[in-house]
């Protein structure tokens, strides 16, 4: 009887479980216009809940509380450990296979004996990549595989196409998106992948630039300083480097 009872127990709280589950579901769907929440599962802030979906940026997360009474939109922050826990989240979920990219397609930049490895799509003409090339300035021992990526003035896109074209692929980028007074190449003429990588990103959810792809197919929108750069570089590399022992 013992026995019975306790699975009993087990059976109404898993039950429960999932009545809660359900009512997040519905709820959040419901207040968010629609969308299709994908997962729920306990967040690091006790008492709430992530609540995960997809729209065209990509996948979206959300907190709330187990009755849906509260729906919260936001970064949460582990302030004794200075992290974004949401943003670290969203770049695992948003993670791609780096070793499927099409780096064929890209510019690529070397520095050093190139062991920190990332690829991103830039925009010559873009602000906010004209800004983080200063960063990527910093650090040694880089390998950047540039998607060129011309939709901020797309009426230049010839730039970067000239890019492709110049003998020295890489100097021509770094002349072209590197220096405060843009120096473009002069050909423009070859055959280029620049309508491939388009596509690409376009199929990649690639939606500002720069965006930035690590080792380990995270993800990350935007730019950062150059100390976590280097962070973020050398440990996306670690799985890799064990995968290879």
């Amino acid at each position: 009887m013992k026995k019975v009872s306790a699975f009993l127990a087990l059976l109404l709280a898993a039950t429960g479980a999932l009545a809660d589950e359900a009512k997040i579901r519905r709820v959040v769907e419901a207040a968010l216009g629609g969308v299709r929440v994908e997962a729920v599962q306990p967040s690091p802030l006790p008492g709430f809940f992530e609540v995960r979906f997809t729209t065209r940026e990509g996948p979206q997360i959300v907190y709330t509380d187990d009755e849906a009474n509260y729906i919260l939109e936001g970064s949460l922050y582990d302030t004794r450990k200075q992290r974004n826990l949401t943003e670290e989240r969203l770049r695992k979920l948003s993670a791609i296979s780096f070793d499927a990219l099409p780096l064929d397609l890209a510019v690529k930049v070397q520095r050093g004996n190139g062991k920190r490895v990332m690829a991103m799509f830039s925009d010559p003409y873009c602000p906010a990549c004209r800004q983080f090339e200063q960063v990527l300035a910093q650090v040694d021992d880089i390998t950047i595989y540039y998607f060129m990526y011309p939709v901020i003035r797309p009426e230049l896109a010839d730039h970067s196409k000239a890019v492709w074209c110049a003998p020295d692929r890489a100097k021509a980028w770094l002349d072209l998106a590197a220096r405060a007074k843009p120096r473009t190449a002069a050909d423009a003429s070859c055959a280029t992948p620049i309508d491939r990588v388009l596509e690409l990103g376009k199929s990649l959810r690639v939606n500002s630039t720069p965006t930035l792809f690590f080792a380990n197919g995270e993800r990350l929108r935007g730019g950062l300083p150059a100390a976590q750069l280097r962070t973020m570089l050398d440990e996306s590399a670690r799985p890799a480097r064990a995968a290879t022992k």
